[in-house]
């Protein structure tokens, strides 16, 4: 997985989150098509299996899947990496984001409700154990192993021999001049994808009976893949292979010292070092990122929430208040869901929309209130919760820390990370958090008013925890829009725009920074509480990676850059209001509601880079001729870091 990375980088400077993810679709498609001889095919729209033979040999099976992964290599550079060319490498990014949360929710749809244990796994490498000091270790992975550094050999020769190697590295040292020496760096770009697409394919394939084709953790494996290539710098393949074979032995290693040493908490340790080896790096060689060259320097667009006033969100959810009281228990419980959604939303607009430093924690920072309460239960709400948020600020504080150093896709990688670390060491811990079975929410009382979800058939969830929910809504959005508006807001957008001019210009930037990562993660505990509350059981499962990817994704969907679209992510998020109705309209509306959510992500990104709301306001203000819409794909991004 490493391998790919750097060759993503070095060829169009992105760090394609969706690398691990294409390759896992591939892999899945492999031996879909070894028991059925049908390919899936990852088109929402399109026929779900394309009959391709009756029984097909591996050869004939590797030979087509590794065609589909060429195609998916090829269509993913030139349908959304190119337009993105001159955006900040954030845009690309958040664009693999929702690539990522696209093939994720393709291949369950695709697989079924068994998901990948229903498919027949057989290793195609030779299988057996031979001792290697004195421990016993399979012959398939040592194969792959092997693999796997052929490979790396096989394309770092590529690029240091060959005309297409020189081609590659001359675009990314500088893209212009490679131009103008007659390089195309659209047919660079779109080959090296297409053999990332194919190495990853291959690789996952291979590995896949040791990973047994779980969507989401298989998924997931790029984040270990990101350390590994971090460590090489992006650019060697070999010292990248080297690095993902080092941290793997180091994470089995810890996995079979967890079971000698009973006394060791039951938790992930060994998801724990990615995130070590992303510290190490960032802290002894700082920003390992060398961003590619390119034509100009864009700019961040306009701030539409900034200018929107509180009274419109506010008469929505006063409206949304005064419905719940005729609502019925589903639309009730969506507009609950929709709510504490929003407010962790809130959280992603402040740091990333307002601040421009991108962060994949918010359920984190959510998780660690929510079991503080839990821990807390013997106090009295609303301390409990306000205690929680408190414990979230701590954690996020020493998140902001990062950002004083790092910044951009470094931060993004690293929480990334720490996002996983938290949830396998902290939330599985079962003194923390009641381990698989979870922990029970206190109830929330205030002078004795009942402000809790419970109930009895339809008058599940209670009105009171609907109108509570909306109400700390109300709360939490006129904060951020007042902060937004303030002194505080205006260093925080200074920031965002360009470090440099707001250094020059007196602005404590690591302050500013400290300052979001606090409100955010304020928000985001709040929001992490009102979710337990709703849940009644909460599980680590509640507050994964995925849920803070969700989230960051609907929220750069609805408008990253206003406190407004958080409330349309709210209604977006899975499970709200969007999901009741879609559901009311028919099955597949909500079975695909994930799928199309990343689908839409990434047209968001290249083409409408303020959001659904940013774009309706510009089209307000069209209207009233004080702007113009934008045409074409967008050249600026959404945020810098």
């Amino acid at each position: 997985m490493a391998v790919g990375l750097v060759l993503t980088h070095r060829a169009s400077g992105v760090l394609n989150l969706a690398h691990a993810a294409m390759g896992m679709y591939v892999a899945v498609a492999f031996y879909e098509l070894r028991a059925t001889g049908e390919l899936i095919l990852p088109i929402l729209g399109l026929p779900a299996r394309l009959p391709i033979v009756r029984a097909p040999t591996v050869a004939t099976a590797l030979a087509v899947c590794m065609v589909l992964a060429a195609v998916l290599g090829g269509v993913i550079y030139l349908a959304i990496i190119r337009p993105l060319r001159h955006a900040p490498p954030l845009s690309a990014l958040v664009a693999s984001l929702g690539l990522l949360v696209y093939l994720m929710e393709i291949a369950r749809l695709r697989i079924g409700s068994q998901g990948a244990t229903g498919l027949a796994i057989d290793g195609i490498l030779p299988d057996g154990l031979v001792e290697i000091g004195g421990a016993l270790v399979g012959t398939d992975r040592l194969w792959l192993a092997g693999i796997t550094l052929g490979s790396a050999l096989l394309l770092a020769g590529l690029y240091r021999f060959t005309r297409f190697g020189r081609e590659t590295r001359a675009l990314a040292d500088n893209e212009r001049g490679a131009v103008l020496l007659g390089i195309s760096p659209i047919w660079v770009g779109a080959v090296n994808w297409v053999l990332a697409s194919m190495v990853a394919g291959l690789l996952m394939v291979l590995a896949a009976p040791a990973t047994r084709l779980d969507v989401g953790a298989s998924s997931l494996l790029v984040v270990p893949a990101l350390a590994a290539a971090l460590v090489a710098h992006l650019r060697s393949f070999v010292g990248a292979a080297l690095a993902g074979l080092g941290i793997g032995m180091v994470q089995s290693e810890l996995m079979n010292v967890q079971v000698e040493w009973a006394w060791l908490p039951d938790v992930g340790i060994q998801q724990g070092v990615p995130l070590l080896v992303i510290l190490a790096v960032l802290a002894f060689w700082g920003d390992v990122l060398p961003q590619r060259g390119v034509v100009l320097s864009p700019r961040l667009p306009r701030s539409a929430g900034v200018d929107v006033g509180a009274w419109r969100p506010m008469a929505l959810l006063a409206a949304a208040g005064i419905a719940v009281m005729v609502l019925d228990s589903e639309w009730r419980l969506a507009v609950a869901i929709s709510a504490c959604v929003a407010v962790i939303a809130l959280s992603v607009v402040v740091v990333t929309g307002l601040v421009g430093q991108v962060s994949f924690a918010p359920y984190a920072f959510a998780g660690i209130a929510a079991f503080t309460v839990i821990r807390l239960d013997y106090v009295p709400f609303p301390i409990a919760p306000l205690v929680g948020g408190i414990v979230a600020v701590a954690v996020g504080v020493v998140v902001g820390l990062l950002a004083v150093r790092v910044r951009g896709s470094q931060l993004a990688v690293a929480t990334l990370a720490g996002s996983i670390a938290i949830e396998e060491l902290i939330f599985r811990w079962s003194w923390f958090s009641g381990g698989d079975l979870g922990a029970r929410m206190p109830r929330p009382s205030l002078f004795g008013l009942d402000l809790g979800i419970g109930a009895v058939g339809s008058a599940y969830p209670r009105r009171a925890f609907v109108v509570t929910t909306l109400v700390v809504l109300a709360l939490c959005l006129l904060m951020t829009l007042g902060i937004s508006r303030g002194v505080v807001g205006r260093r925080w957008r200074a920031v965002r725009d360009n470090e440099r001019a707001a250094s020059a210009a007196g602005i404590d930037v690591a302050g500013v920074k400290l300052t979001a990562f606090a409100v955010s993660a304020l928000l985001a505990g709040i929001g992490g509480v009102l979710l337990g509350y709703q849940r009644q059981i909460v599980t680590g499962s509640s507050f994964t990676l995925f849920n803070s990817l969700m989230v960051v994704a609907v929220v750069y969907l609805a408008g990253i850059a206003t406190p407004a679209g958080a409330l349309l992510a709210g209604a977006l998020a899975s499970g709200g209001v969007l999901t009741v109705a879609l559901a009311r309209m028919g099955d597949s509306g909500a079975a695909n509601q994930l799928a199309v959510s990343g689908l839409l992500l990434m047209v968001v990104v290249v083409w409408l880079p303020t959001g659904v709301f940013g774009s309706v306001a510009h089209v307000g203000r069209a209207v009233r001729g004080r702007s113009r819409w934008p045409s074409g794909p967008t050249r600026s991004g959404t945020f810098v870091g």
